[in-house]
This record gives structure tokens, sequence and C-alpha cells, in this order.
């Protein structure tokens, strides 16, 4: 990793993020409320003030994370998840013709592999999954220590994968309280903290949902560190037991003395995953 400065941007649904990144070091925090309901040029016009602010002579690269399918090739992010007028946007064309620097485009799962990778606790991990566990079940690959995000960028859509009558984001991620039990999970969390039986056994109930969404990336991956980012994450401690239980069934016990499982620390991982593109394609 060099002193490159690097303008990472968490293109979120309805804030943008972004900071100055060098080396291991974050600055120049800034943050927007966007319009999610406005046109393609009126959010543009909101990443256009944060990027404008940030962008100096020193800066080498953009890196942007996007909760969208992106052809990471050309730039083009396609039906940015809550802003409807984003169907088809050359994002990495638009920003390098304003800004004469490279602009990188991911997923933002990916980039979150990549943050956790580069600058959190997957540095040193030649292959590692980083597993998002929020309102959804999403993932970033990163193998012999770059990116693989398949032909679409849709490699490491686990959730995606058919479990039971549903598939698996259904039942292991915070949608299992909503899907399942008619519940809030911000509401059940709050309950399972205050000691609540009945929250903690529906956690329980979903760590068993959880790993066997490991054991089925166990068996599609051979990995052996898989590291937790999302909301999901900061419950580990009522969940924990009934994936492990499900994990120990796999079917090499080789493979699950090896496995790993860390809670991510990092903080603004985004905006450091979005960094971390310009690492991945140009290291």
């Amino acid at each position: 990793m060099d002193d490159k400065k690097i303008i990472g941007v968490d293109f979120g649904a309805t804030n943008i993020r972004a900071g100055l990144v060098c080396g291991s070091v974050l600055s120049e925090i800034l943050s927007k409320r966007i319009n999610s309901a406005g046109s393609v040029d009126a959010v543009l016009a909101d990443l256009f003030l944060i990027a404008d602010r940030l962008m100096n002579k020193e800066v080498s690269a953009i890196g942007i994370g996007v909760p969208s399918v992106v052809d990471i090739e050309e730039g083009i992010v396609y039906d940015v998840q809550n802003i409807p007028s984003w169907k088809e946007v050359h994002l990495k064309k638009i920003l390098e013709a304003r800004y004469s620097v490279p602009v990188l485009v991911n997923n933002d799962a990916n980039c979150f592999a990549l943050g956790e990778h580069y600058f959190g606790k997957g540095i040193g991990k030649n292959n590692m999954i980083g597993l998002t566990i929020g309102t959804g079940l999403g993932a970033g690959i990163i193998i012999n220590n770059h990116l693989f995000a398949g032909a679409n960028c849709g490699a490491g859509e686990f959730g995606m994968v058919d479990y039971l009558d549903h598939y698996y984001e259904y039942y292991a991620s915070g949608q299992f309280f909503k899907n399942v039990h008619n519940a809030d999970g911000a509401e059940v969390f709050k309950k399972a903290m205050a000691g609540d039986i009945e929250a903690q056994q529906w956690y329980a109930e979903m760590g068993t949902h959880l790993g066997n969404a490991i054991r089925m990336i166990m068996y599609t991956y051979d990995i052996s560190f898989i590291i937790f980012g999302g909301s999901v994450r900061f419950a580990y401690p009522y969940f924990k037991e009934t994936m492990w239980q499900r994990i120990k069934t796999f079917a090499y016990a080789k493979s699950v003395s090896r496995l790993t499982i860390e809670l991510s620390e990092l903080e603004n991982p985004a905006i450091f995953g979005a960094a971390g593109l310009y690492y991945d394609y140009f290291q």
C-alpha cells in the first residue's frame, strides 16, 4: 500500500459519505443527504458537491461503492436501490470527464470485503469472504489477494441461493424476524439485550439458518476466514452457539477446525472499501 490519496465514496440510498484515504489514514470525511426521489442529474449534483470539496491535485483516483448491480469495466450502475431515477447511469464516464482521474465503481458488499482486506481484520488474508448481515445477506469474495466479482458483478450473492421454501436471505439475515415472526428486527435486538428469552430464542433460530448458509459457502469456496459486517453482527452472542452447531456438521472436520469468523471493527468500512478498489485494480 502506497501513499496515494484516494477519494472513497459510500453512495447510499439516502446519504453520500466520502473521505480522503492516504495509506491507512482517513481524513476530511464529508456527508450529504440526497434526494432519493430526484432526477439522475439532481442526485449527481449532490455527489458533485461532496467530490468537488475533496478533490485536489494530489488525488490519484476515486472509488465508489453503490448498492446496485455494476458493469465494473464500464463503470455503469443499474437500478440503484431506493433511487428510482438511477436505472442506468454511466458513473465512471461522467466522473472521469469531470475530474480527470481514474474512477472505479463496484457493489457495496464487494467494497466491504476490500475495506477489511486492506484496512481491517482481513489484512494478510489471501483468501477471505466479507459477509454483510443486515436487512439482506450479501458478500464480497477475495481470492488470491484480489476481489472476485464475477462476470456481472454478481459473485457473492449467497443470500439469493434457494433454501427451504425461499432463499437464504429470507431466513439468515435481519429479514428473518419480519418474515417468520412478524417482528421488527431492531425491537427484537433491544428485547434480547434486555434479557427477553423469546427474543434471544429467535436469534438462536436465525443462527441455525445462518450456520447452514456458511456451510454452503464453505462447500462452494473452501474458505477459512470470514468476517461479518452489517447491523446483525452486533447480536452475535445470541446466535453464535446455534450457528456454530450447524457449521460443525460440515462434512470435513479439518475445514471446520481451520475456519475463523471475526466481527468487523473497522470504522467507516464503506469509505475505506471504496478506496480499496484502487489498490485492488492497480496493485
